[in-house]
Parts: C-alpha cells; structure tokens; sequence
C-alpha cells in the first residue's frame, strides 16, 4: 500500500513538473497578445460570425446620433448637394464602374465597404462614385470625364516618386529586354545586374523573385520553417502581411488561425515569450505599424466613432526593433522585415537603413518592379537555399511561371540605376524634416479652419483621425473627392503622398483639404448632441447589435 501511495505521489508529481512549465509558458503567451480583439484572432473571428447583417433606413441614416431636427434637415439637403455634384462631374466614369461592377467582384467588395455597413446599402444608392481613371500626370490622376484629381492614393504605396518616373521605369524596361520579349524560365542578362544591386541594398546573401509582395512574404516565412525545423511564426497585433492564412489569422481569414501567434507590439512581454519558446520559427516586422502601434490598417469603414487615434516615434521604434532583433538572435529565430509597402520610401536603403536594424531576412515589392508587379526575397545564404546535399527528398519548393519576367526584370533595372542617381538622392536629403513640416502647416491650417480634423504622419504616409465625437467622419472621403482629391477606397484613413510633391502642390493639397472639411462641417454632419461621447457611440453599437442579432437582422 505504501509503494502504491509513493507511485501515486511520484506520478502526481511529475505530471505537476510536466504541467506547470507548460502552463506558465501559455500564461505568458496569453498576456504578451494584445487586451483587443485585435490581439485575439481566435476570439475575433468568432464574434464576427455573430455580428448581424444590418442597414439603415433613410431616417436613421442621417441622424444615427440623435441631432435636432435643423441639423438633420442640414444634412439631407448637404447629402442631396453633394450627391448631385459629384453625379454631374463624372457622368462617364461612374456609369462605367456601375456596368463593371457586376462582374469584377472587387469593385463589389470595396463599394460595400467603403463606409460602417449599417450605411452602406443607402450611401451605394443615392451617392455614386467612379472606379475608372484615363491618365496620370505628375501628381494627379484624371478620370474619364477630364477632371483632375490631386492623387493621395500612391497605388497602395508603389508610387513613391510619381507616375511619370514609373511610366519611364516600365518603358525603357521594356525597350532594355525588347530583344528578348516574354520569355519565361532563362533570364535576361540585367537580372544579374538586379541581384548585385539587391545585395548591397538589403546586406543579404542571396535573392529570389516572385509575383508579389504577399507571394514573397509566403516563401520568406516557409524558408524560415524549413531552416529552423519550427513551425510557428509570430506577427505583431494589427501588422498587415497579405492576405494568406497564417499572417491573417482573425477577419477576414476563413479558415481559422494555425501556427500563428499574434503578440503585441512594442511590449516587454511579447520578448518574454520569444526568448523562453523553442516553437518559434521566424518573426515578421511590417515597419508601417510603428505608425499606428496594435492598431489594424485604418479604413473609413471602421469609423463608428472617433477613437482612431495614430502617432508615430521614431526613437521609441528603433529601440523596440533593436530589443527584437537581439532576442531573435540569441533564440535562433529568423526576423524578417517586410518592406514591401514602406521598401523605399523612408530611405534608399529601406527601413534596415532607415532603423539601423539588419533583419535576416527581407521582402520587397510594390515600387522595385518600377511600376510593373513583383516580389522579392533576400536573406542570408543559409536561410535562402532550397534543399538539402544530404536529404535529397527534403526540399523546399516554390516557383512561379512569371519569376523574373524579362519586362519586370528590366524596369526593375532602370529603377534601382535611377535610384543612385543625384536627383533621386537629393529627394531622399532631409525627407523627415521636410515632411513633419509639413504636416504640421496642414494641422495648423485644420485648426485654423475651424474643423475637427487631424493627421499623423509617418513621413509621407499620414493617417486622419477626428478630435470630436462623431457618427459620420467617414463622410469625409466624399466631400474630398468633390475638392479633386484622390483616396483610395479605405478613404481618409491613410494618405500617401509621392515624394515628387512640390510646396505649391502641397499647399493645394492642403486648401482643398481644408475646404472640404469646411464644406461637411456647415452641412450639418459633424452637428451633435454636446453629451455625445465615443463611449455613448459604441454602447448604442452594441445595444443595436444585439437587437438585431435577436430579431434576425432588424436594428
């Protein structure tokens, strides 16, 4: 009977010394993720399958917020304006995105989602927009009714230099591999020119090409697993790395999240748990995110309230990104920097230039094609190859029919000639300086108008949040489009300017600005209740979603 006990007591024990470390270790896991749902993809993804489909009728979309009856009045007839002037400016290119969109089911996509859902099937039918442009020039686009609009779009971060720089990037690319033409598995003889260059500008061993910038992101982090024999990776609360499963593990994601840990950003916590986990596999440093730290991407969509909020500090970042880069080393975790969205725009360099960091592994895309689509690996020699001498099955395999693609290949050469040349490098001369300045005339110009309005700014790429509270900033976007101002369809949530912006265009930029928000301001939209708060908006968000959700589908 004793021995018995003693078994008992010895197997208690070690189940004790086996559980414990274990538990500790998910504790710590559980405490680096972020308190949001940001932080908590598993949990997210579920509370989205529970929020109901929803619209708003006429009455509650203009007045969601409980204003007076003249400032609801102020709004339909602004509404009725607007709706009308922007119909009247672009007949032709709004007729044709109408016809498009029943087939291209982007454009389905970004039209539902350009504003709150709870408005959108109201604002689609009374408000038009077009999708289709004619030509670029300089700063501006044109759409195919003639009119210009100031672009601060920047093609989802590949306009960095502006338009005319790209089209003669694609063009003399072409002109360069002509010869050649669209011949697919050899190379033409500028890749190898391409590769030297890419070596000196990321400090790495070797490179690869690829499609895309999420294409590129895929085949860095495989590589990673295939080197360190682990399988996890870990992303940082909000970061945004493409649209493939494990590095967008919560909305959006159908399948639910795997190998993933999503930590959060800039924590001494999430450390903690790189170094003391031996599952880790590499982690994935998005630079944008220092701009807005746990914080999604930021769309007009999202604008319920006026909470977004955005800052960016420079110092503190490099200090987080040198902690990492240390923890990462001494763990034997590869850290990998994805500049495909920022990849040139903060330095020459990119952003291991611009922090004074060297990851092991980093990605481009976006502007290195030189206007045309690409992806691009570079890492260490060790990380980069493919399989092993000595495990002739154990490989690690990826191709893509249009690698390298001759034309791609060649205006990636005139780009990164260009990029060494006097006048691109004079650009890139006091950059920081010169943007901060002026987004602190564009804040000071918001203040001076009177409106609710600020910006935050990573250098060229800025993000607007609203200093009262309100239902309706999203409204924003189109009384910007009314001053000739060009969003993309995540609206004011980010702008992103080209390097080739002089002061007078600035400066424009900034009237107009101003002058819309002007506009949405007399017309009633930000007009409220002085007691509404931000946490009076989302508990009557919550309150309607819950009846909804009980009556299927009825706020």
């Amino acid at each position: 009977m004793e021995h018995q006990t003693f078994a008992l007591s010895a197997l208690a024990l070690a189940a004790l010394a086996w559980t414990l470390p274990r538990a500790k270790r998910r504790l710590e896991l559980s405490r680096a993720k972020h308190r949001s749902l940001a932080g908590h993809s598993r949990m997210a993804k579920r509370l989205a399958g529970w929020i109901p489909g929803y619209a708003y009728d006429e009455a509650r979309f203009f007045n969601s917020d409980g204003a007076p009856d003249d400032v609801v009045s102020r709004r339909r007839v602004g509404f009725k304006r607007l709706a009308e002037s922007l119909a009247q400016s672009s007949p032709k290119s709004i007729a044709m995105s109408a016809q498009a969109r029943e087939a291209i089911s982007d454009l389905q996509f970004t039209g539902s989602y350009r504003v709150p859902f709870q408005y959108s099937p109201y604002l689609r039918q009374h408000l038009k927009t077009g999708s289709f442009l004619q030509s670029s020039s300089g700063v501006q686009v044109v759409d195919l009714d003639g009119n210009a609009f100031y672009d601060l779009t920047g093609s989802y971060g590949v306009n960095v230099f502006g338009y005319d720089f790209y089209r003669e990037c694609v063009d003399e690319g072409i002109a360069l591999t002509h010869q050649l033409g669209p011949v697919l598995g050899a190379y033409h003889p500028c890749v190898a020119e391409n590769v030297q260059r890419l070596k000196a500008i990321s400090g790495q061993d070797e490179v690869s090409f690829h499609m895309s910038g999420t294409e590129a992101v895929m085949q860095a982090v495989r590589l990673s697993r295939y080197h360190t024999r682990r399988k996890n990776l870990v992303r940082f609360c909000g970061a945004y790395h493409g649209w493939w499963e494990d590095v967008q593990p919560g909305i959006g994601n159908p399948l639910p999240p795997r190998e993933t840990y999503t930590l959060q950003d800039m924590d001494e916590r999430s450390l903690k748990v790189l170094r003391t986990r031996k599952d880790v596999a590499c982690v994935l440093i998005n630079p944008l995110q220092a701009l807005h730290p746990n914080a999604g991407a930021p769309g007009d969509s999202q604008l319920l309230d006026s909470s977004r909020r955005a800052g960016y500090d420079r110092a503190a970042y490099t200090a987080w990104l040198k902690k990492l880069r240390q923890v990462c080393t001494e763990n034997g975790i590869v850290l990998i920097f994805d500049e495909v969205f920022l990849g040139f725009r903060l330095a020459p360099g990119g952003a291991q230039e611009y922090f004074g960091v060297r990851a092991d592994m980093v990605t481009y895309g976006k502007t290195l094609g030189g206007g045309l689509p690409v992806g691009v690996v570079c890492g260490k020699a060790a990380l980069m190859k493919r399989f092993r001498e000595q495990r002739p099955a154990d490989i690690c395999f990826a191709r893509g029919t249009f690698n390298a693609h001759p034309y791609v290949m060649g205006a990636m050469k005139v780009f990164l000639d260009r990029l060494q040349t006097p006048a691109i490098q004079a650009i890139y001369a006091g950059l920081d300086d010169r943007w901060n300045a002026r987004a602190a005339r564009f804040n000071a110009a918001l203040k001076d108008g009177g409106v609710p309005v600020q910006v935050a700014q990573m250098q060229s790429i800025w993000t607007v949040f609203y200093t009262q509270p309100s239902r309706y900033n999203w409204m924003l976007q189109f009384y910007l489009r009314e001053q000739g101002l060009a969003l993309s369809w995540v609206g004011t949530g980010r702008l992103i300017f080209s390097l080739n912006y002089s002061d007078a265009d600035f400066d424009e930029v900034t009237h107009r600005f101003v002058k819309a928000a002007q506009k949405m301001k007399s017309e009633g939209w930000w007009d409220a209740d002085a007691a509404l708060s931000n946490k009076a908006i989302k508990r009557g968000l919550l309150k309607e979603m819950w009846q909804a959700f009980r009556s299927g589908g009825k706020a």
